[in-house]
Order: C-alpha cells, then sequence, then structure tokens
C-alpha cells in the first residue's frame, strides 16, 4: 500500500448539501432590517417569487438553515435577500453581522407558492406584504414576464415604522429607469400604510380592504375573482386575516399543482 493510498479518504459532500456562497453587499435599513446579496452559483435556478434554504455553520458543526425568499428576479447573476434582526433568533442574530466577503451557506433547490404558475390568467396582480414578506415581491416586479401576464401591478407593503419602507422605495424607484421592465413603470402601484409611526395611511392593509380604503385610494374596483388575482406574504395574523378577506371576495387559493386566483407564502424566517 502506498503513503498516498494509507490517507483516509476525505468523506465526500452530499450531493444535496448547501453551497458555501460569498457575500457581496450589505445595507442595513432599520435595528430590525437589511438586505444582502451573495454569489449565485452557476448551477442554481429559481423563479421569481421563491425561497430558498440560507444559513451558518451552527456551533455543532451542522448548519443552521432557514427559508427566506429571494429578492433579486430570476435572470439576476447574484442572489438578494431581505431579513429581519431578531436578537434571539437562532440565525437571524449572527446573520445580522455579516460583512462583505463573509460566506453564507445556499440550499440547492429553491420552493414556493408565490409564482406565476400557481395563478390562473388575470388583469390586475396584488401583491400584498408586511415587514421583509416584501421580499418575493421585490423579485416578481423586477421580472418582465409579470407584465406579460398582467396589466397592472399593485404592490402593497405595511411596517411598523416608517424606515422599514425604505428598501422598497428604493427598489420602486430604481424601476424607473430598469433596461427590462422601466417601460412598465407605469403600470406599477406601490402602496405604503405604516402602523406605529406618522404616515399618511396608517391603517393595517387588511383593515384598507376590508373597509375599501384601498380601492378607494386607488381608483379600482374591489377585489373580483374575474380578473384579480392575489399574493400574499407577512406575518401569520396578516396571512389569515387577508386569506378570509379575499375569499369572502370569490377568490379561491391556487398552488403550483392547481393554479386559481389567490396564492400565500407559509415560509418563514426565525
Amino acid at each position: 500500500m502506498t503513503e498516498a493510498a494509507a490517507q483516509p479518504a476525505e468523506k465526500a459532500k452530499s450531493p444535496n448539501a448547501p453551497t458555501e456562497e460569498t457575500v457581496l453587499s450589505v445595507k442595513h435599513y432599520t435595528d430590525r432590517m437589511f438586505a444582502f446579496r451573495i454569489t449565485r452559483p452557476a448551477a442554481f435556478r429559481f423563479r421569481s417569487g421563491e425561497f430558498v434554504m440560507i444559513g451558518l455553520p451552527g456551533d455543532n458543526g451542522k448548519p443552521l438553515l432557514r427559508a427566506y425568499s429571494i429578492a433579486s428576479p430570476s435572470w439576476d447573476e447574484e442572489l438578494e435577500f431581505f431579513s429581519i434582526k431578531v436578537p434571539d433568533g437562532p440565525l437571524t442574530s449572527r446573520l445580522q453581522s455579516i460583512k462583505v466577503g463573509d460566506k453564507v451557506l445556499l440550499g440547492r433547490k429553491s420552493v414556493g407558492t408565490l409564482v406565476h404558475d400557481a395563478l390562473t390568467p388575470g388583469k390586475r396582480l396584488y401583491c400584498f406584504s408586511t415587514g421583509t414578506g416584501l421580499a418575493p415581491f421585490v423579485s416578481i416586479i423586477r421580472d418582465p414576464d409579470t407584465y406579460a401576464r398582467f396589466d397592472q401591478v399593485i404592490l402593497t407593503h405595511t411596517c411598523r415604522e416608517v424606515g422599514e419602507l425604505k428598501y422598497g422605495q428604493e427598489l420602486v424607484e430604481s424601476l424607473r429607469d430598469d433596461p427590462l421592465v422601466g417601460e412598465h413603470f407605469d403600470r406599477l402601484v406601490h402602496y405604503t400604510t405604516v402602523t406605529r409611526e406618522p404616515w399618511p395611511n396608517q391603517e393595517r392593509i387588511t383593515t384598507c380592504i376590508e373597509k375599501g380604503i384601498l380601492f378607494d385610494d386607488l381608483g379600482v374596483p374591489p377585489l373580483d375573482p374575474a380578473v384579480d388575482r392575489v399574493m400574499v406574504c407577512g406575518s401569520m395574523d396578516m396571512l389569515t386575516d387577508i386569506k378570509h378577506l379575499v375569499e369572502k371576495a370569490g377568490l379561491k387559493e391556487g398552488s403550483n399543482a392547481n393554479p386559481a386566483e389567490f396564492v400565500i407564502e407559509k415560509a418563514f424566517v426565525g
């Protein structure tokens, strides 16, 4: 036996093990929210609106992973994420400290229900979000296919504080001159509400829907299953309340296997 052959073989990594990606940028918006971008493996494919497992190595050697919606569109050469900071969160308490050049673990497969294929054709797409639930819609509004499928896209974002709106505000404004979707900018509506600080609209989005405030402000009819399609991502209470409201309006829940009028994302970051 040769010396080389006597060396113990390195344990092969599972083909499904997360890849190690490099942090390219980090921007903190408030003491509760930040965004970051990482490298994208050449083999990684996803549909705009899907989520993937993101994480860091755990203390016990096992990766600590959580579901994160991908905020970049499917054509982007990098991967972008919008994250909440949880002081005692097993992952986010550490993830919020990442810096450019650091390594982040990325799952190999993306999944999710907030995709075009889970909805039947319609005229108007509503994207209802709270907090970092905005992330999948940041992906969707940057995808040209969204505007090929819908005449109008209404993105709503409800946060506790005004500063938490900034990520979405900057992103939406950047689309005005975007080479891929800039020509559709006048078909995108960004509707914001803030619940704990002074703001023109201090109602929860559920109240805006229930009382008709949203539709009056935008000058559009109430939800109609014949023309309106809905995507929802946010807190558990918000998901439950909006599901009740859209079902009351006659919309049916869809999935990748059975497309219908609305879809809800139930994956959360902790």
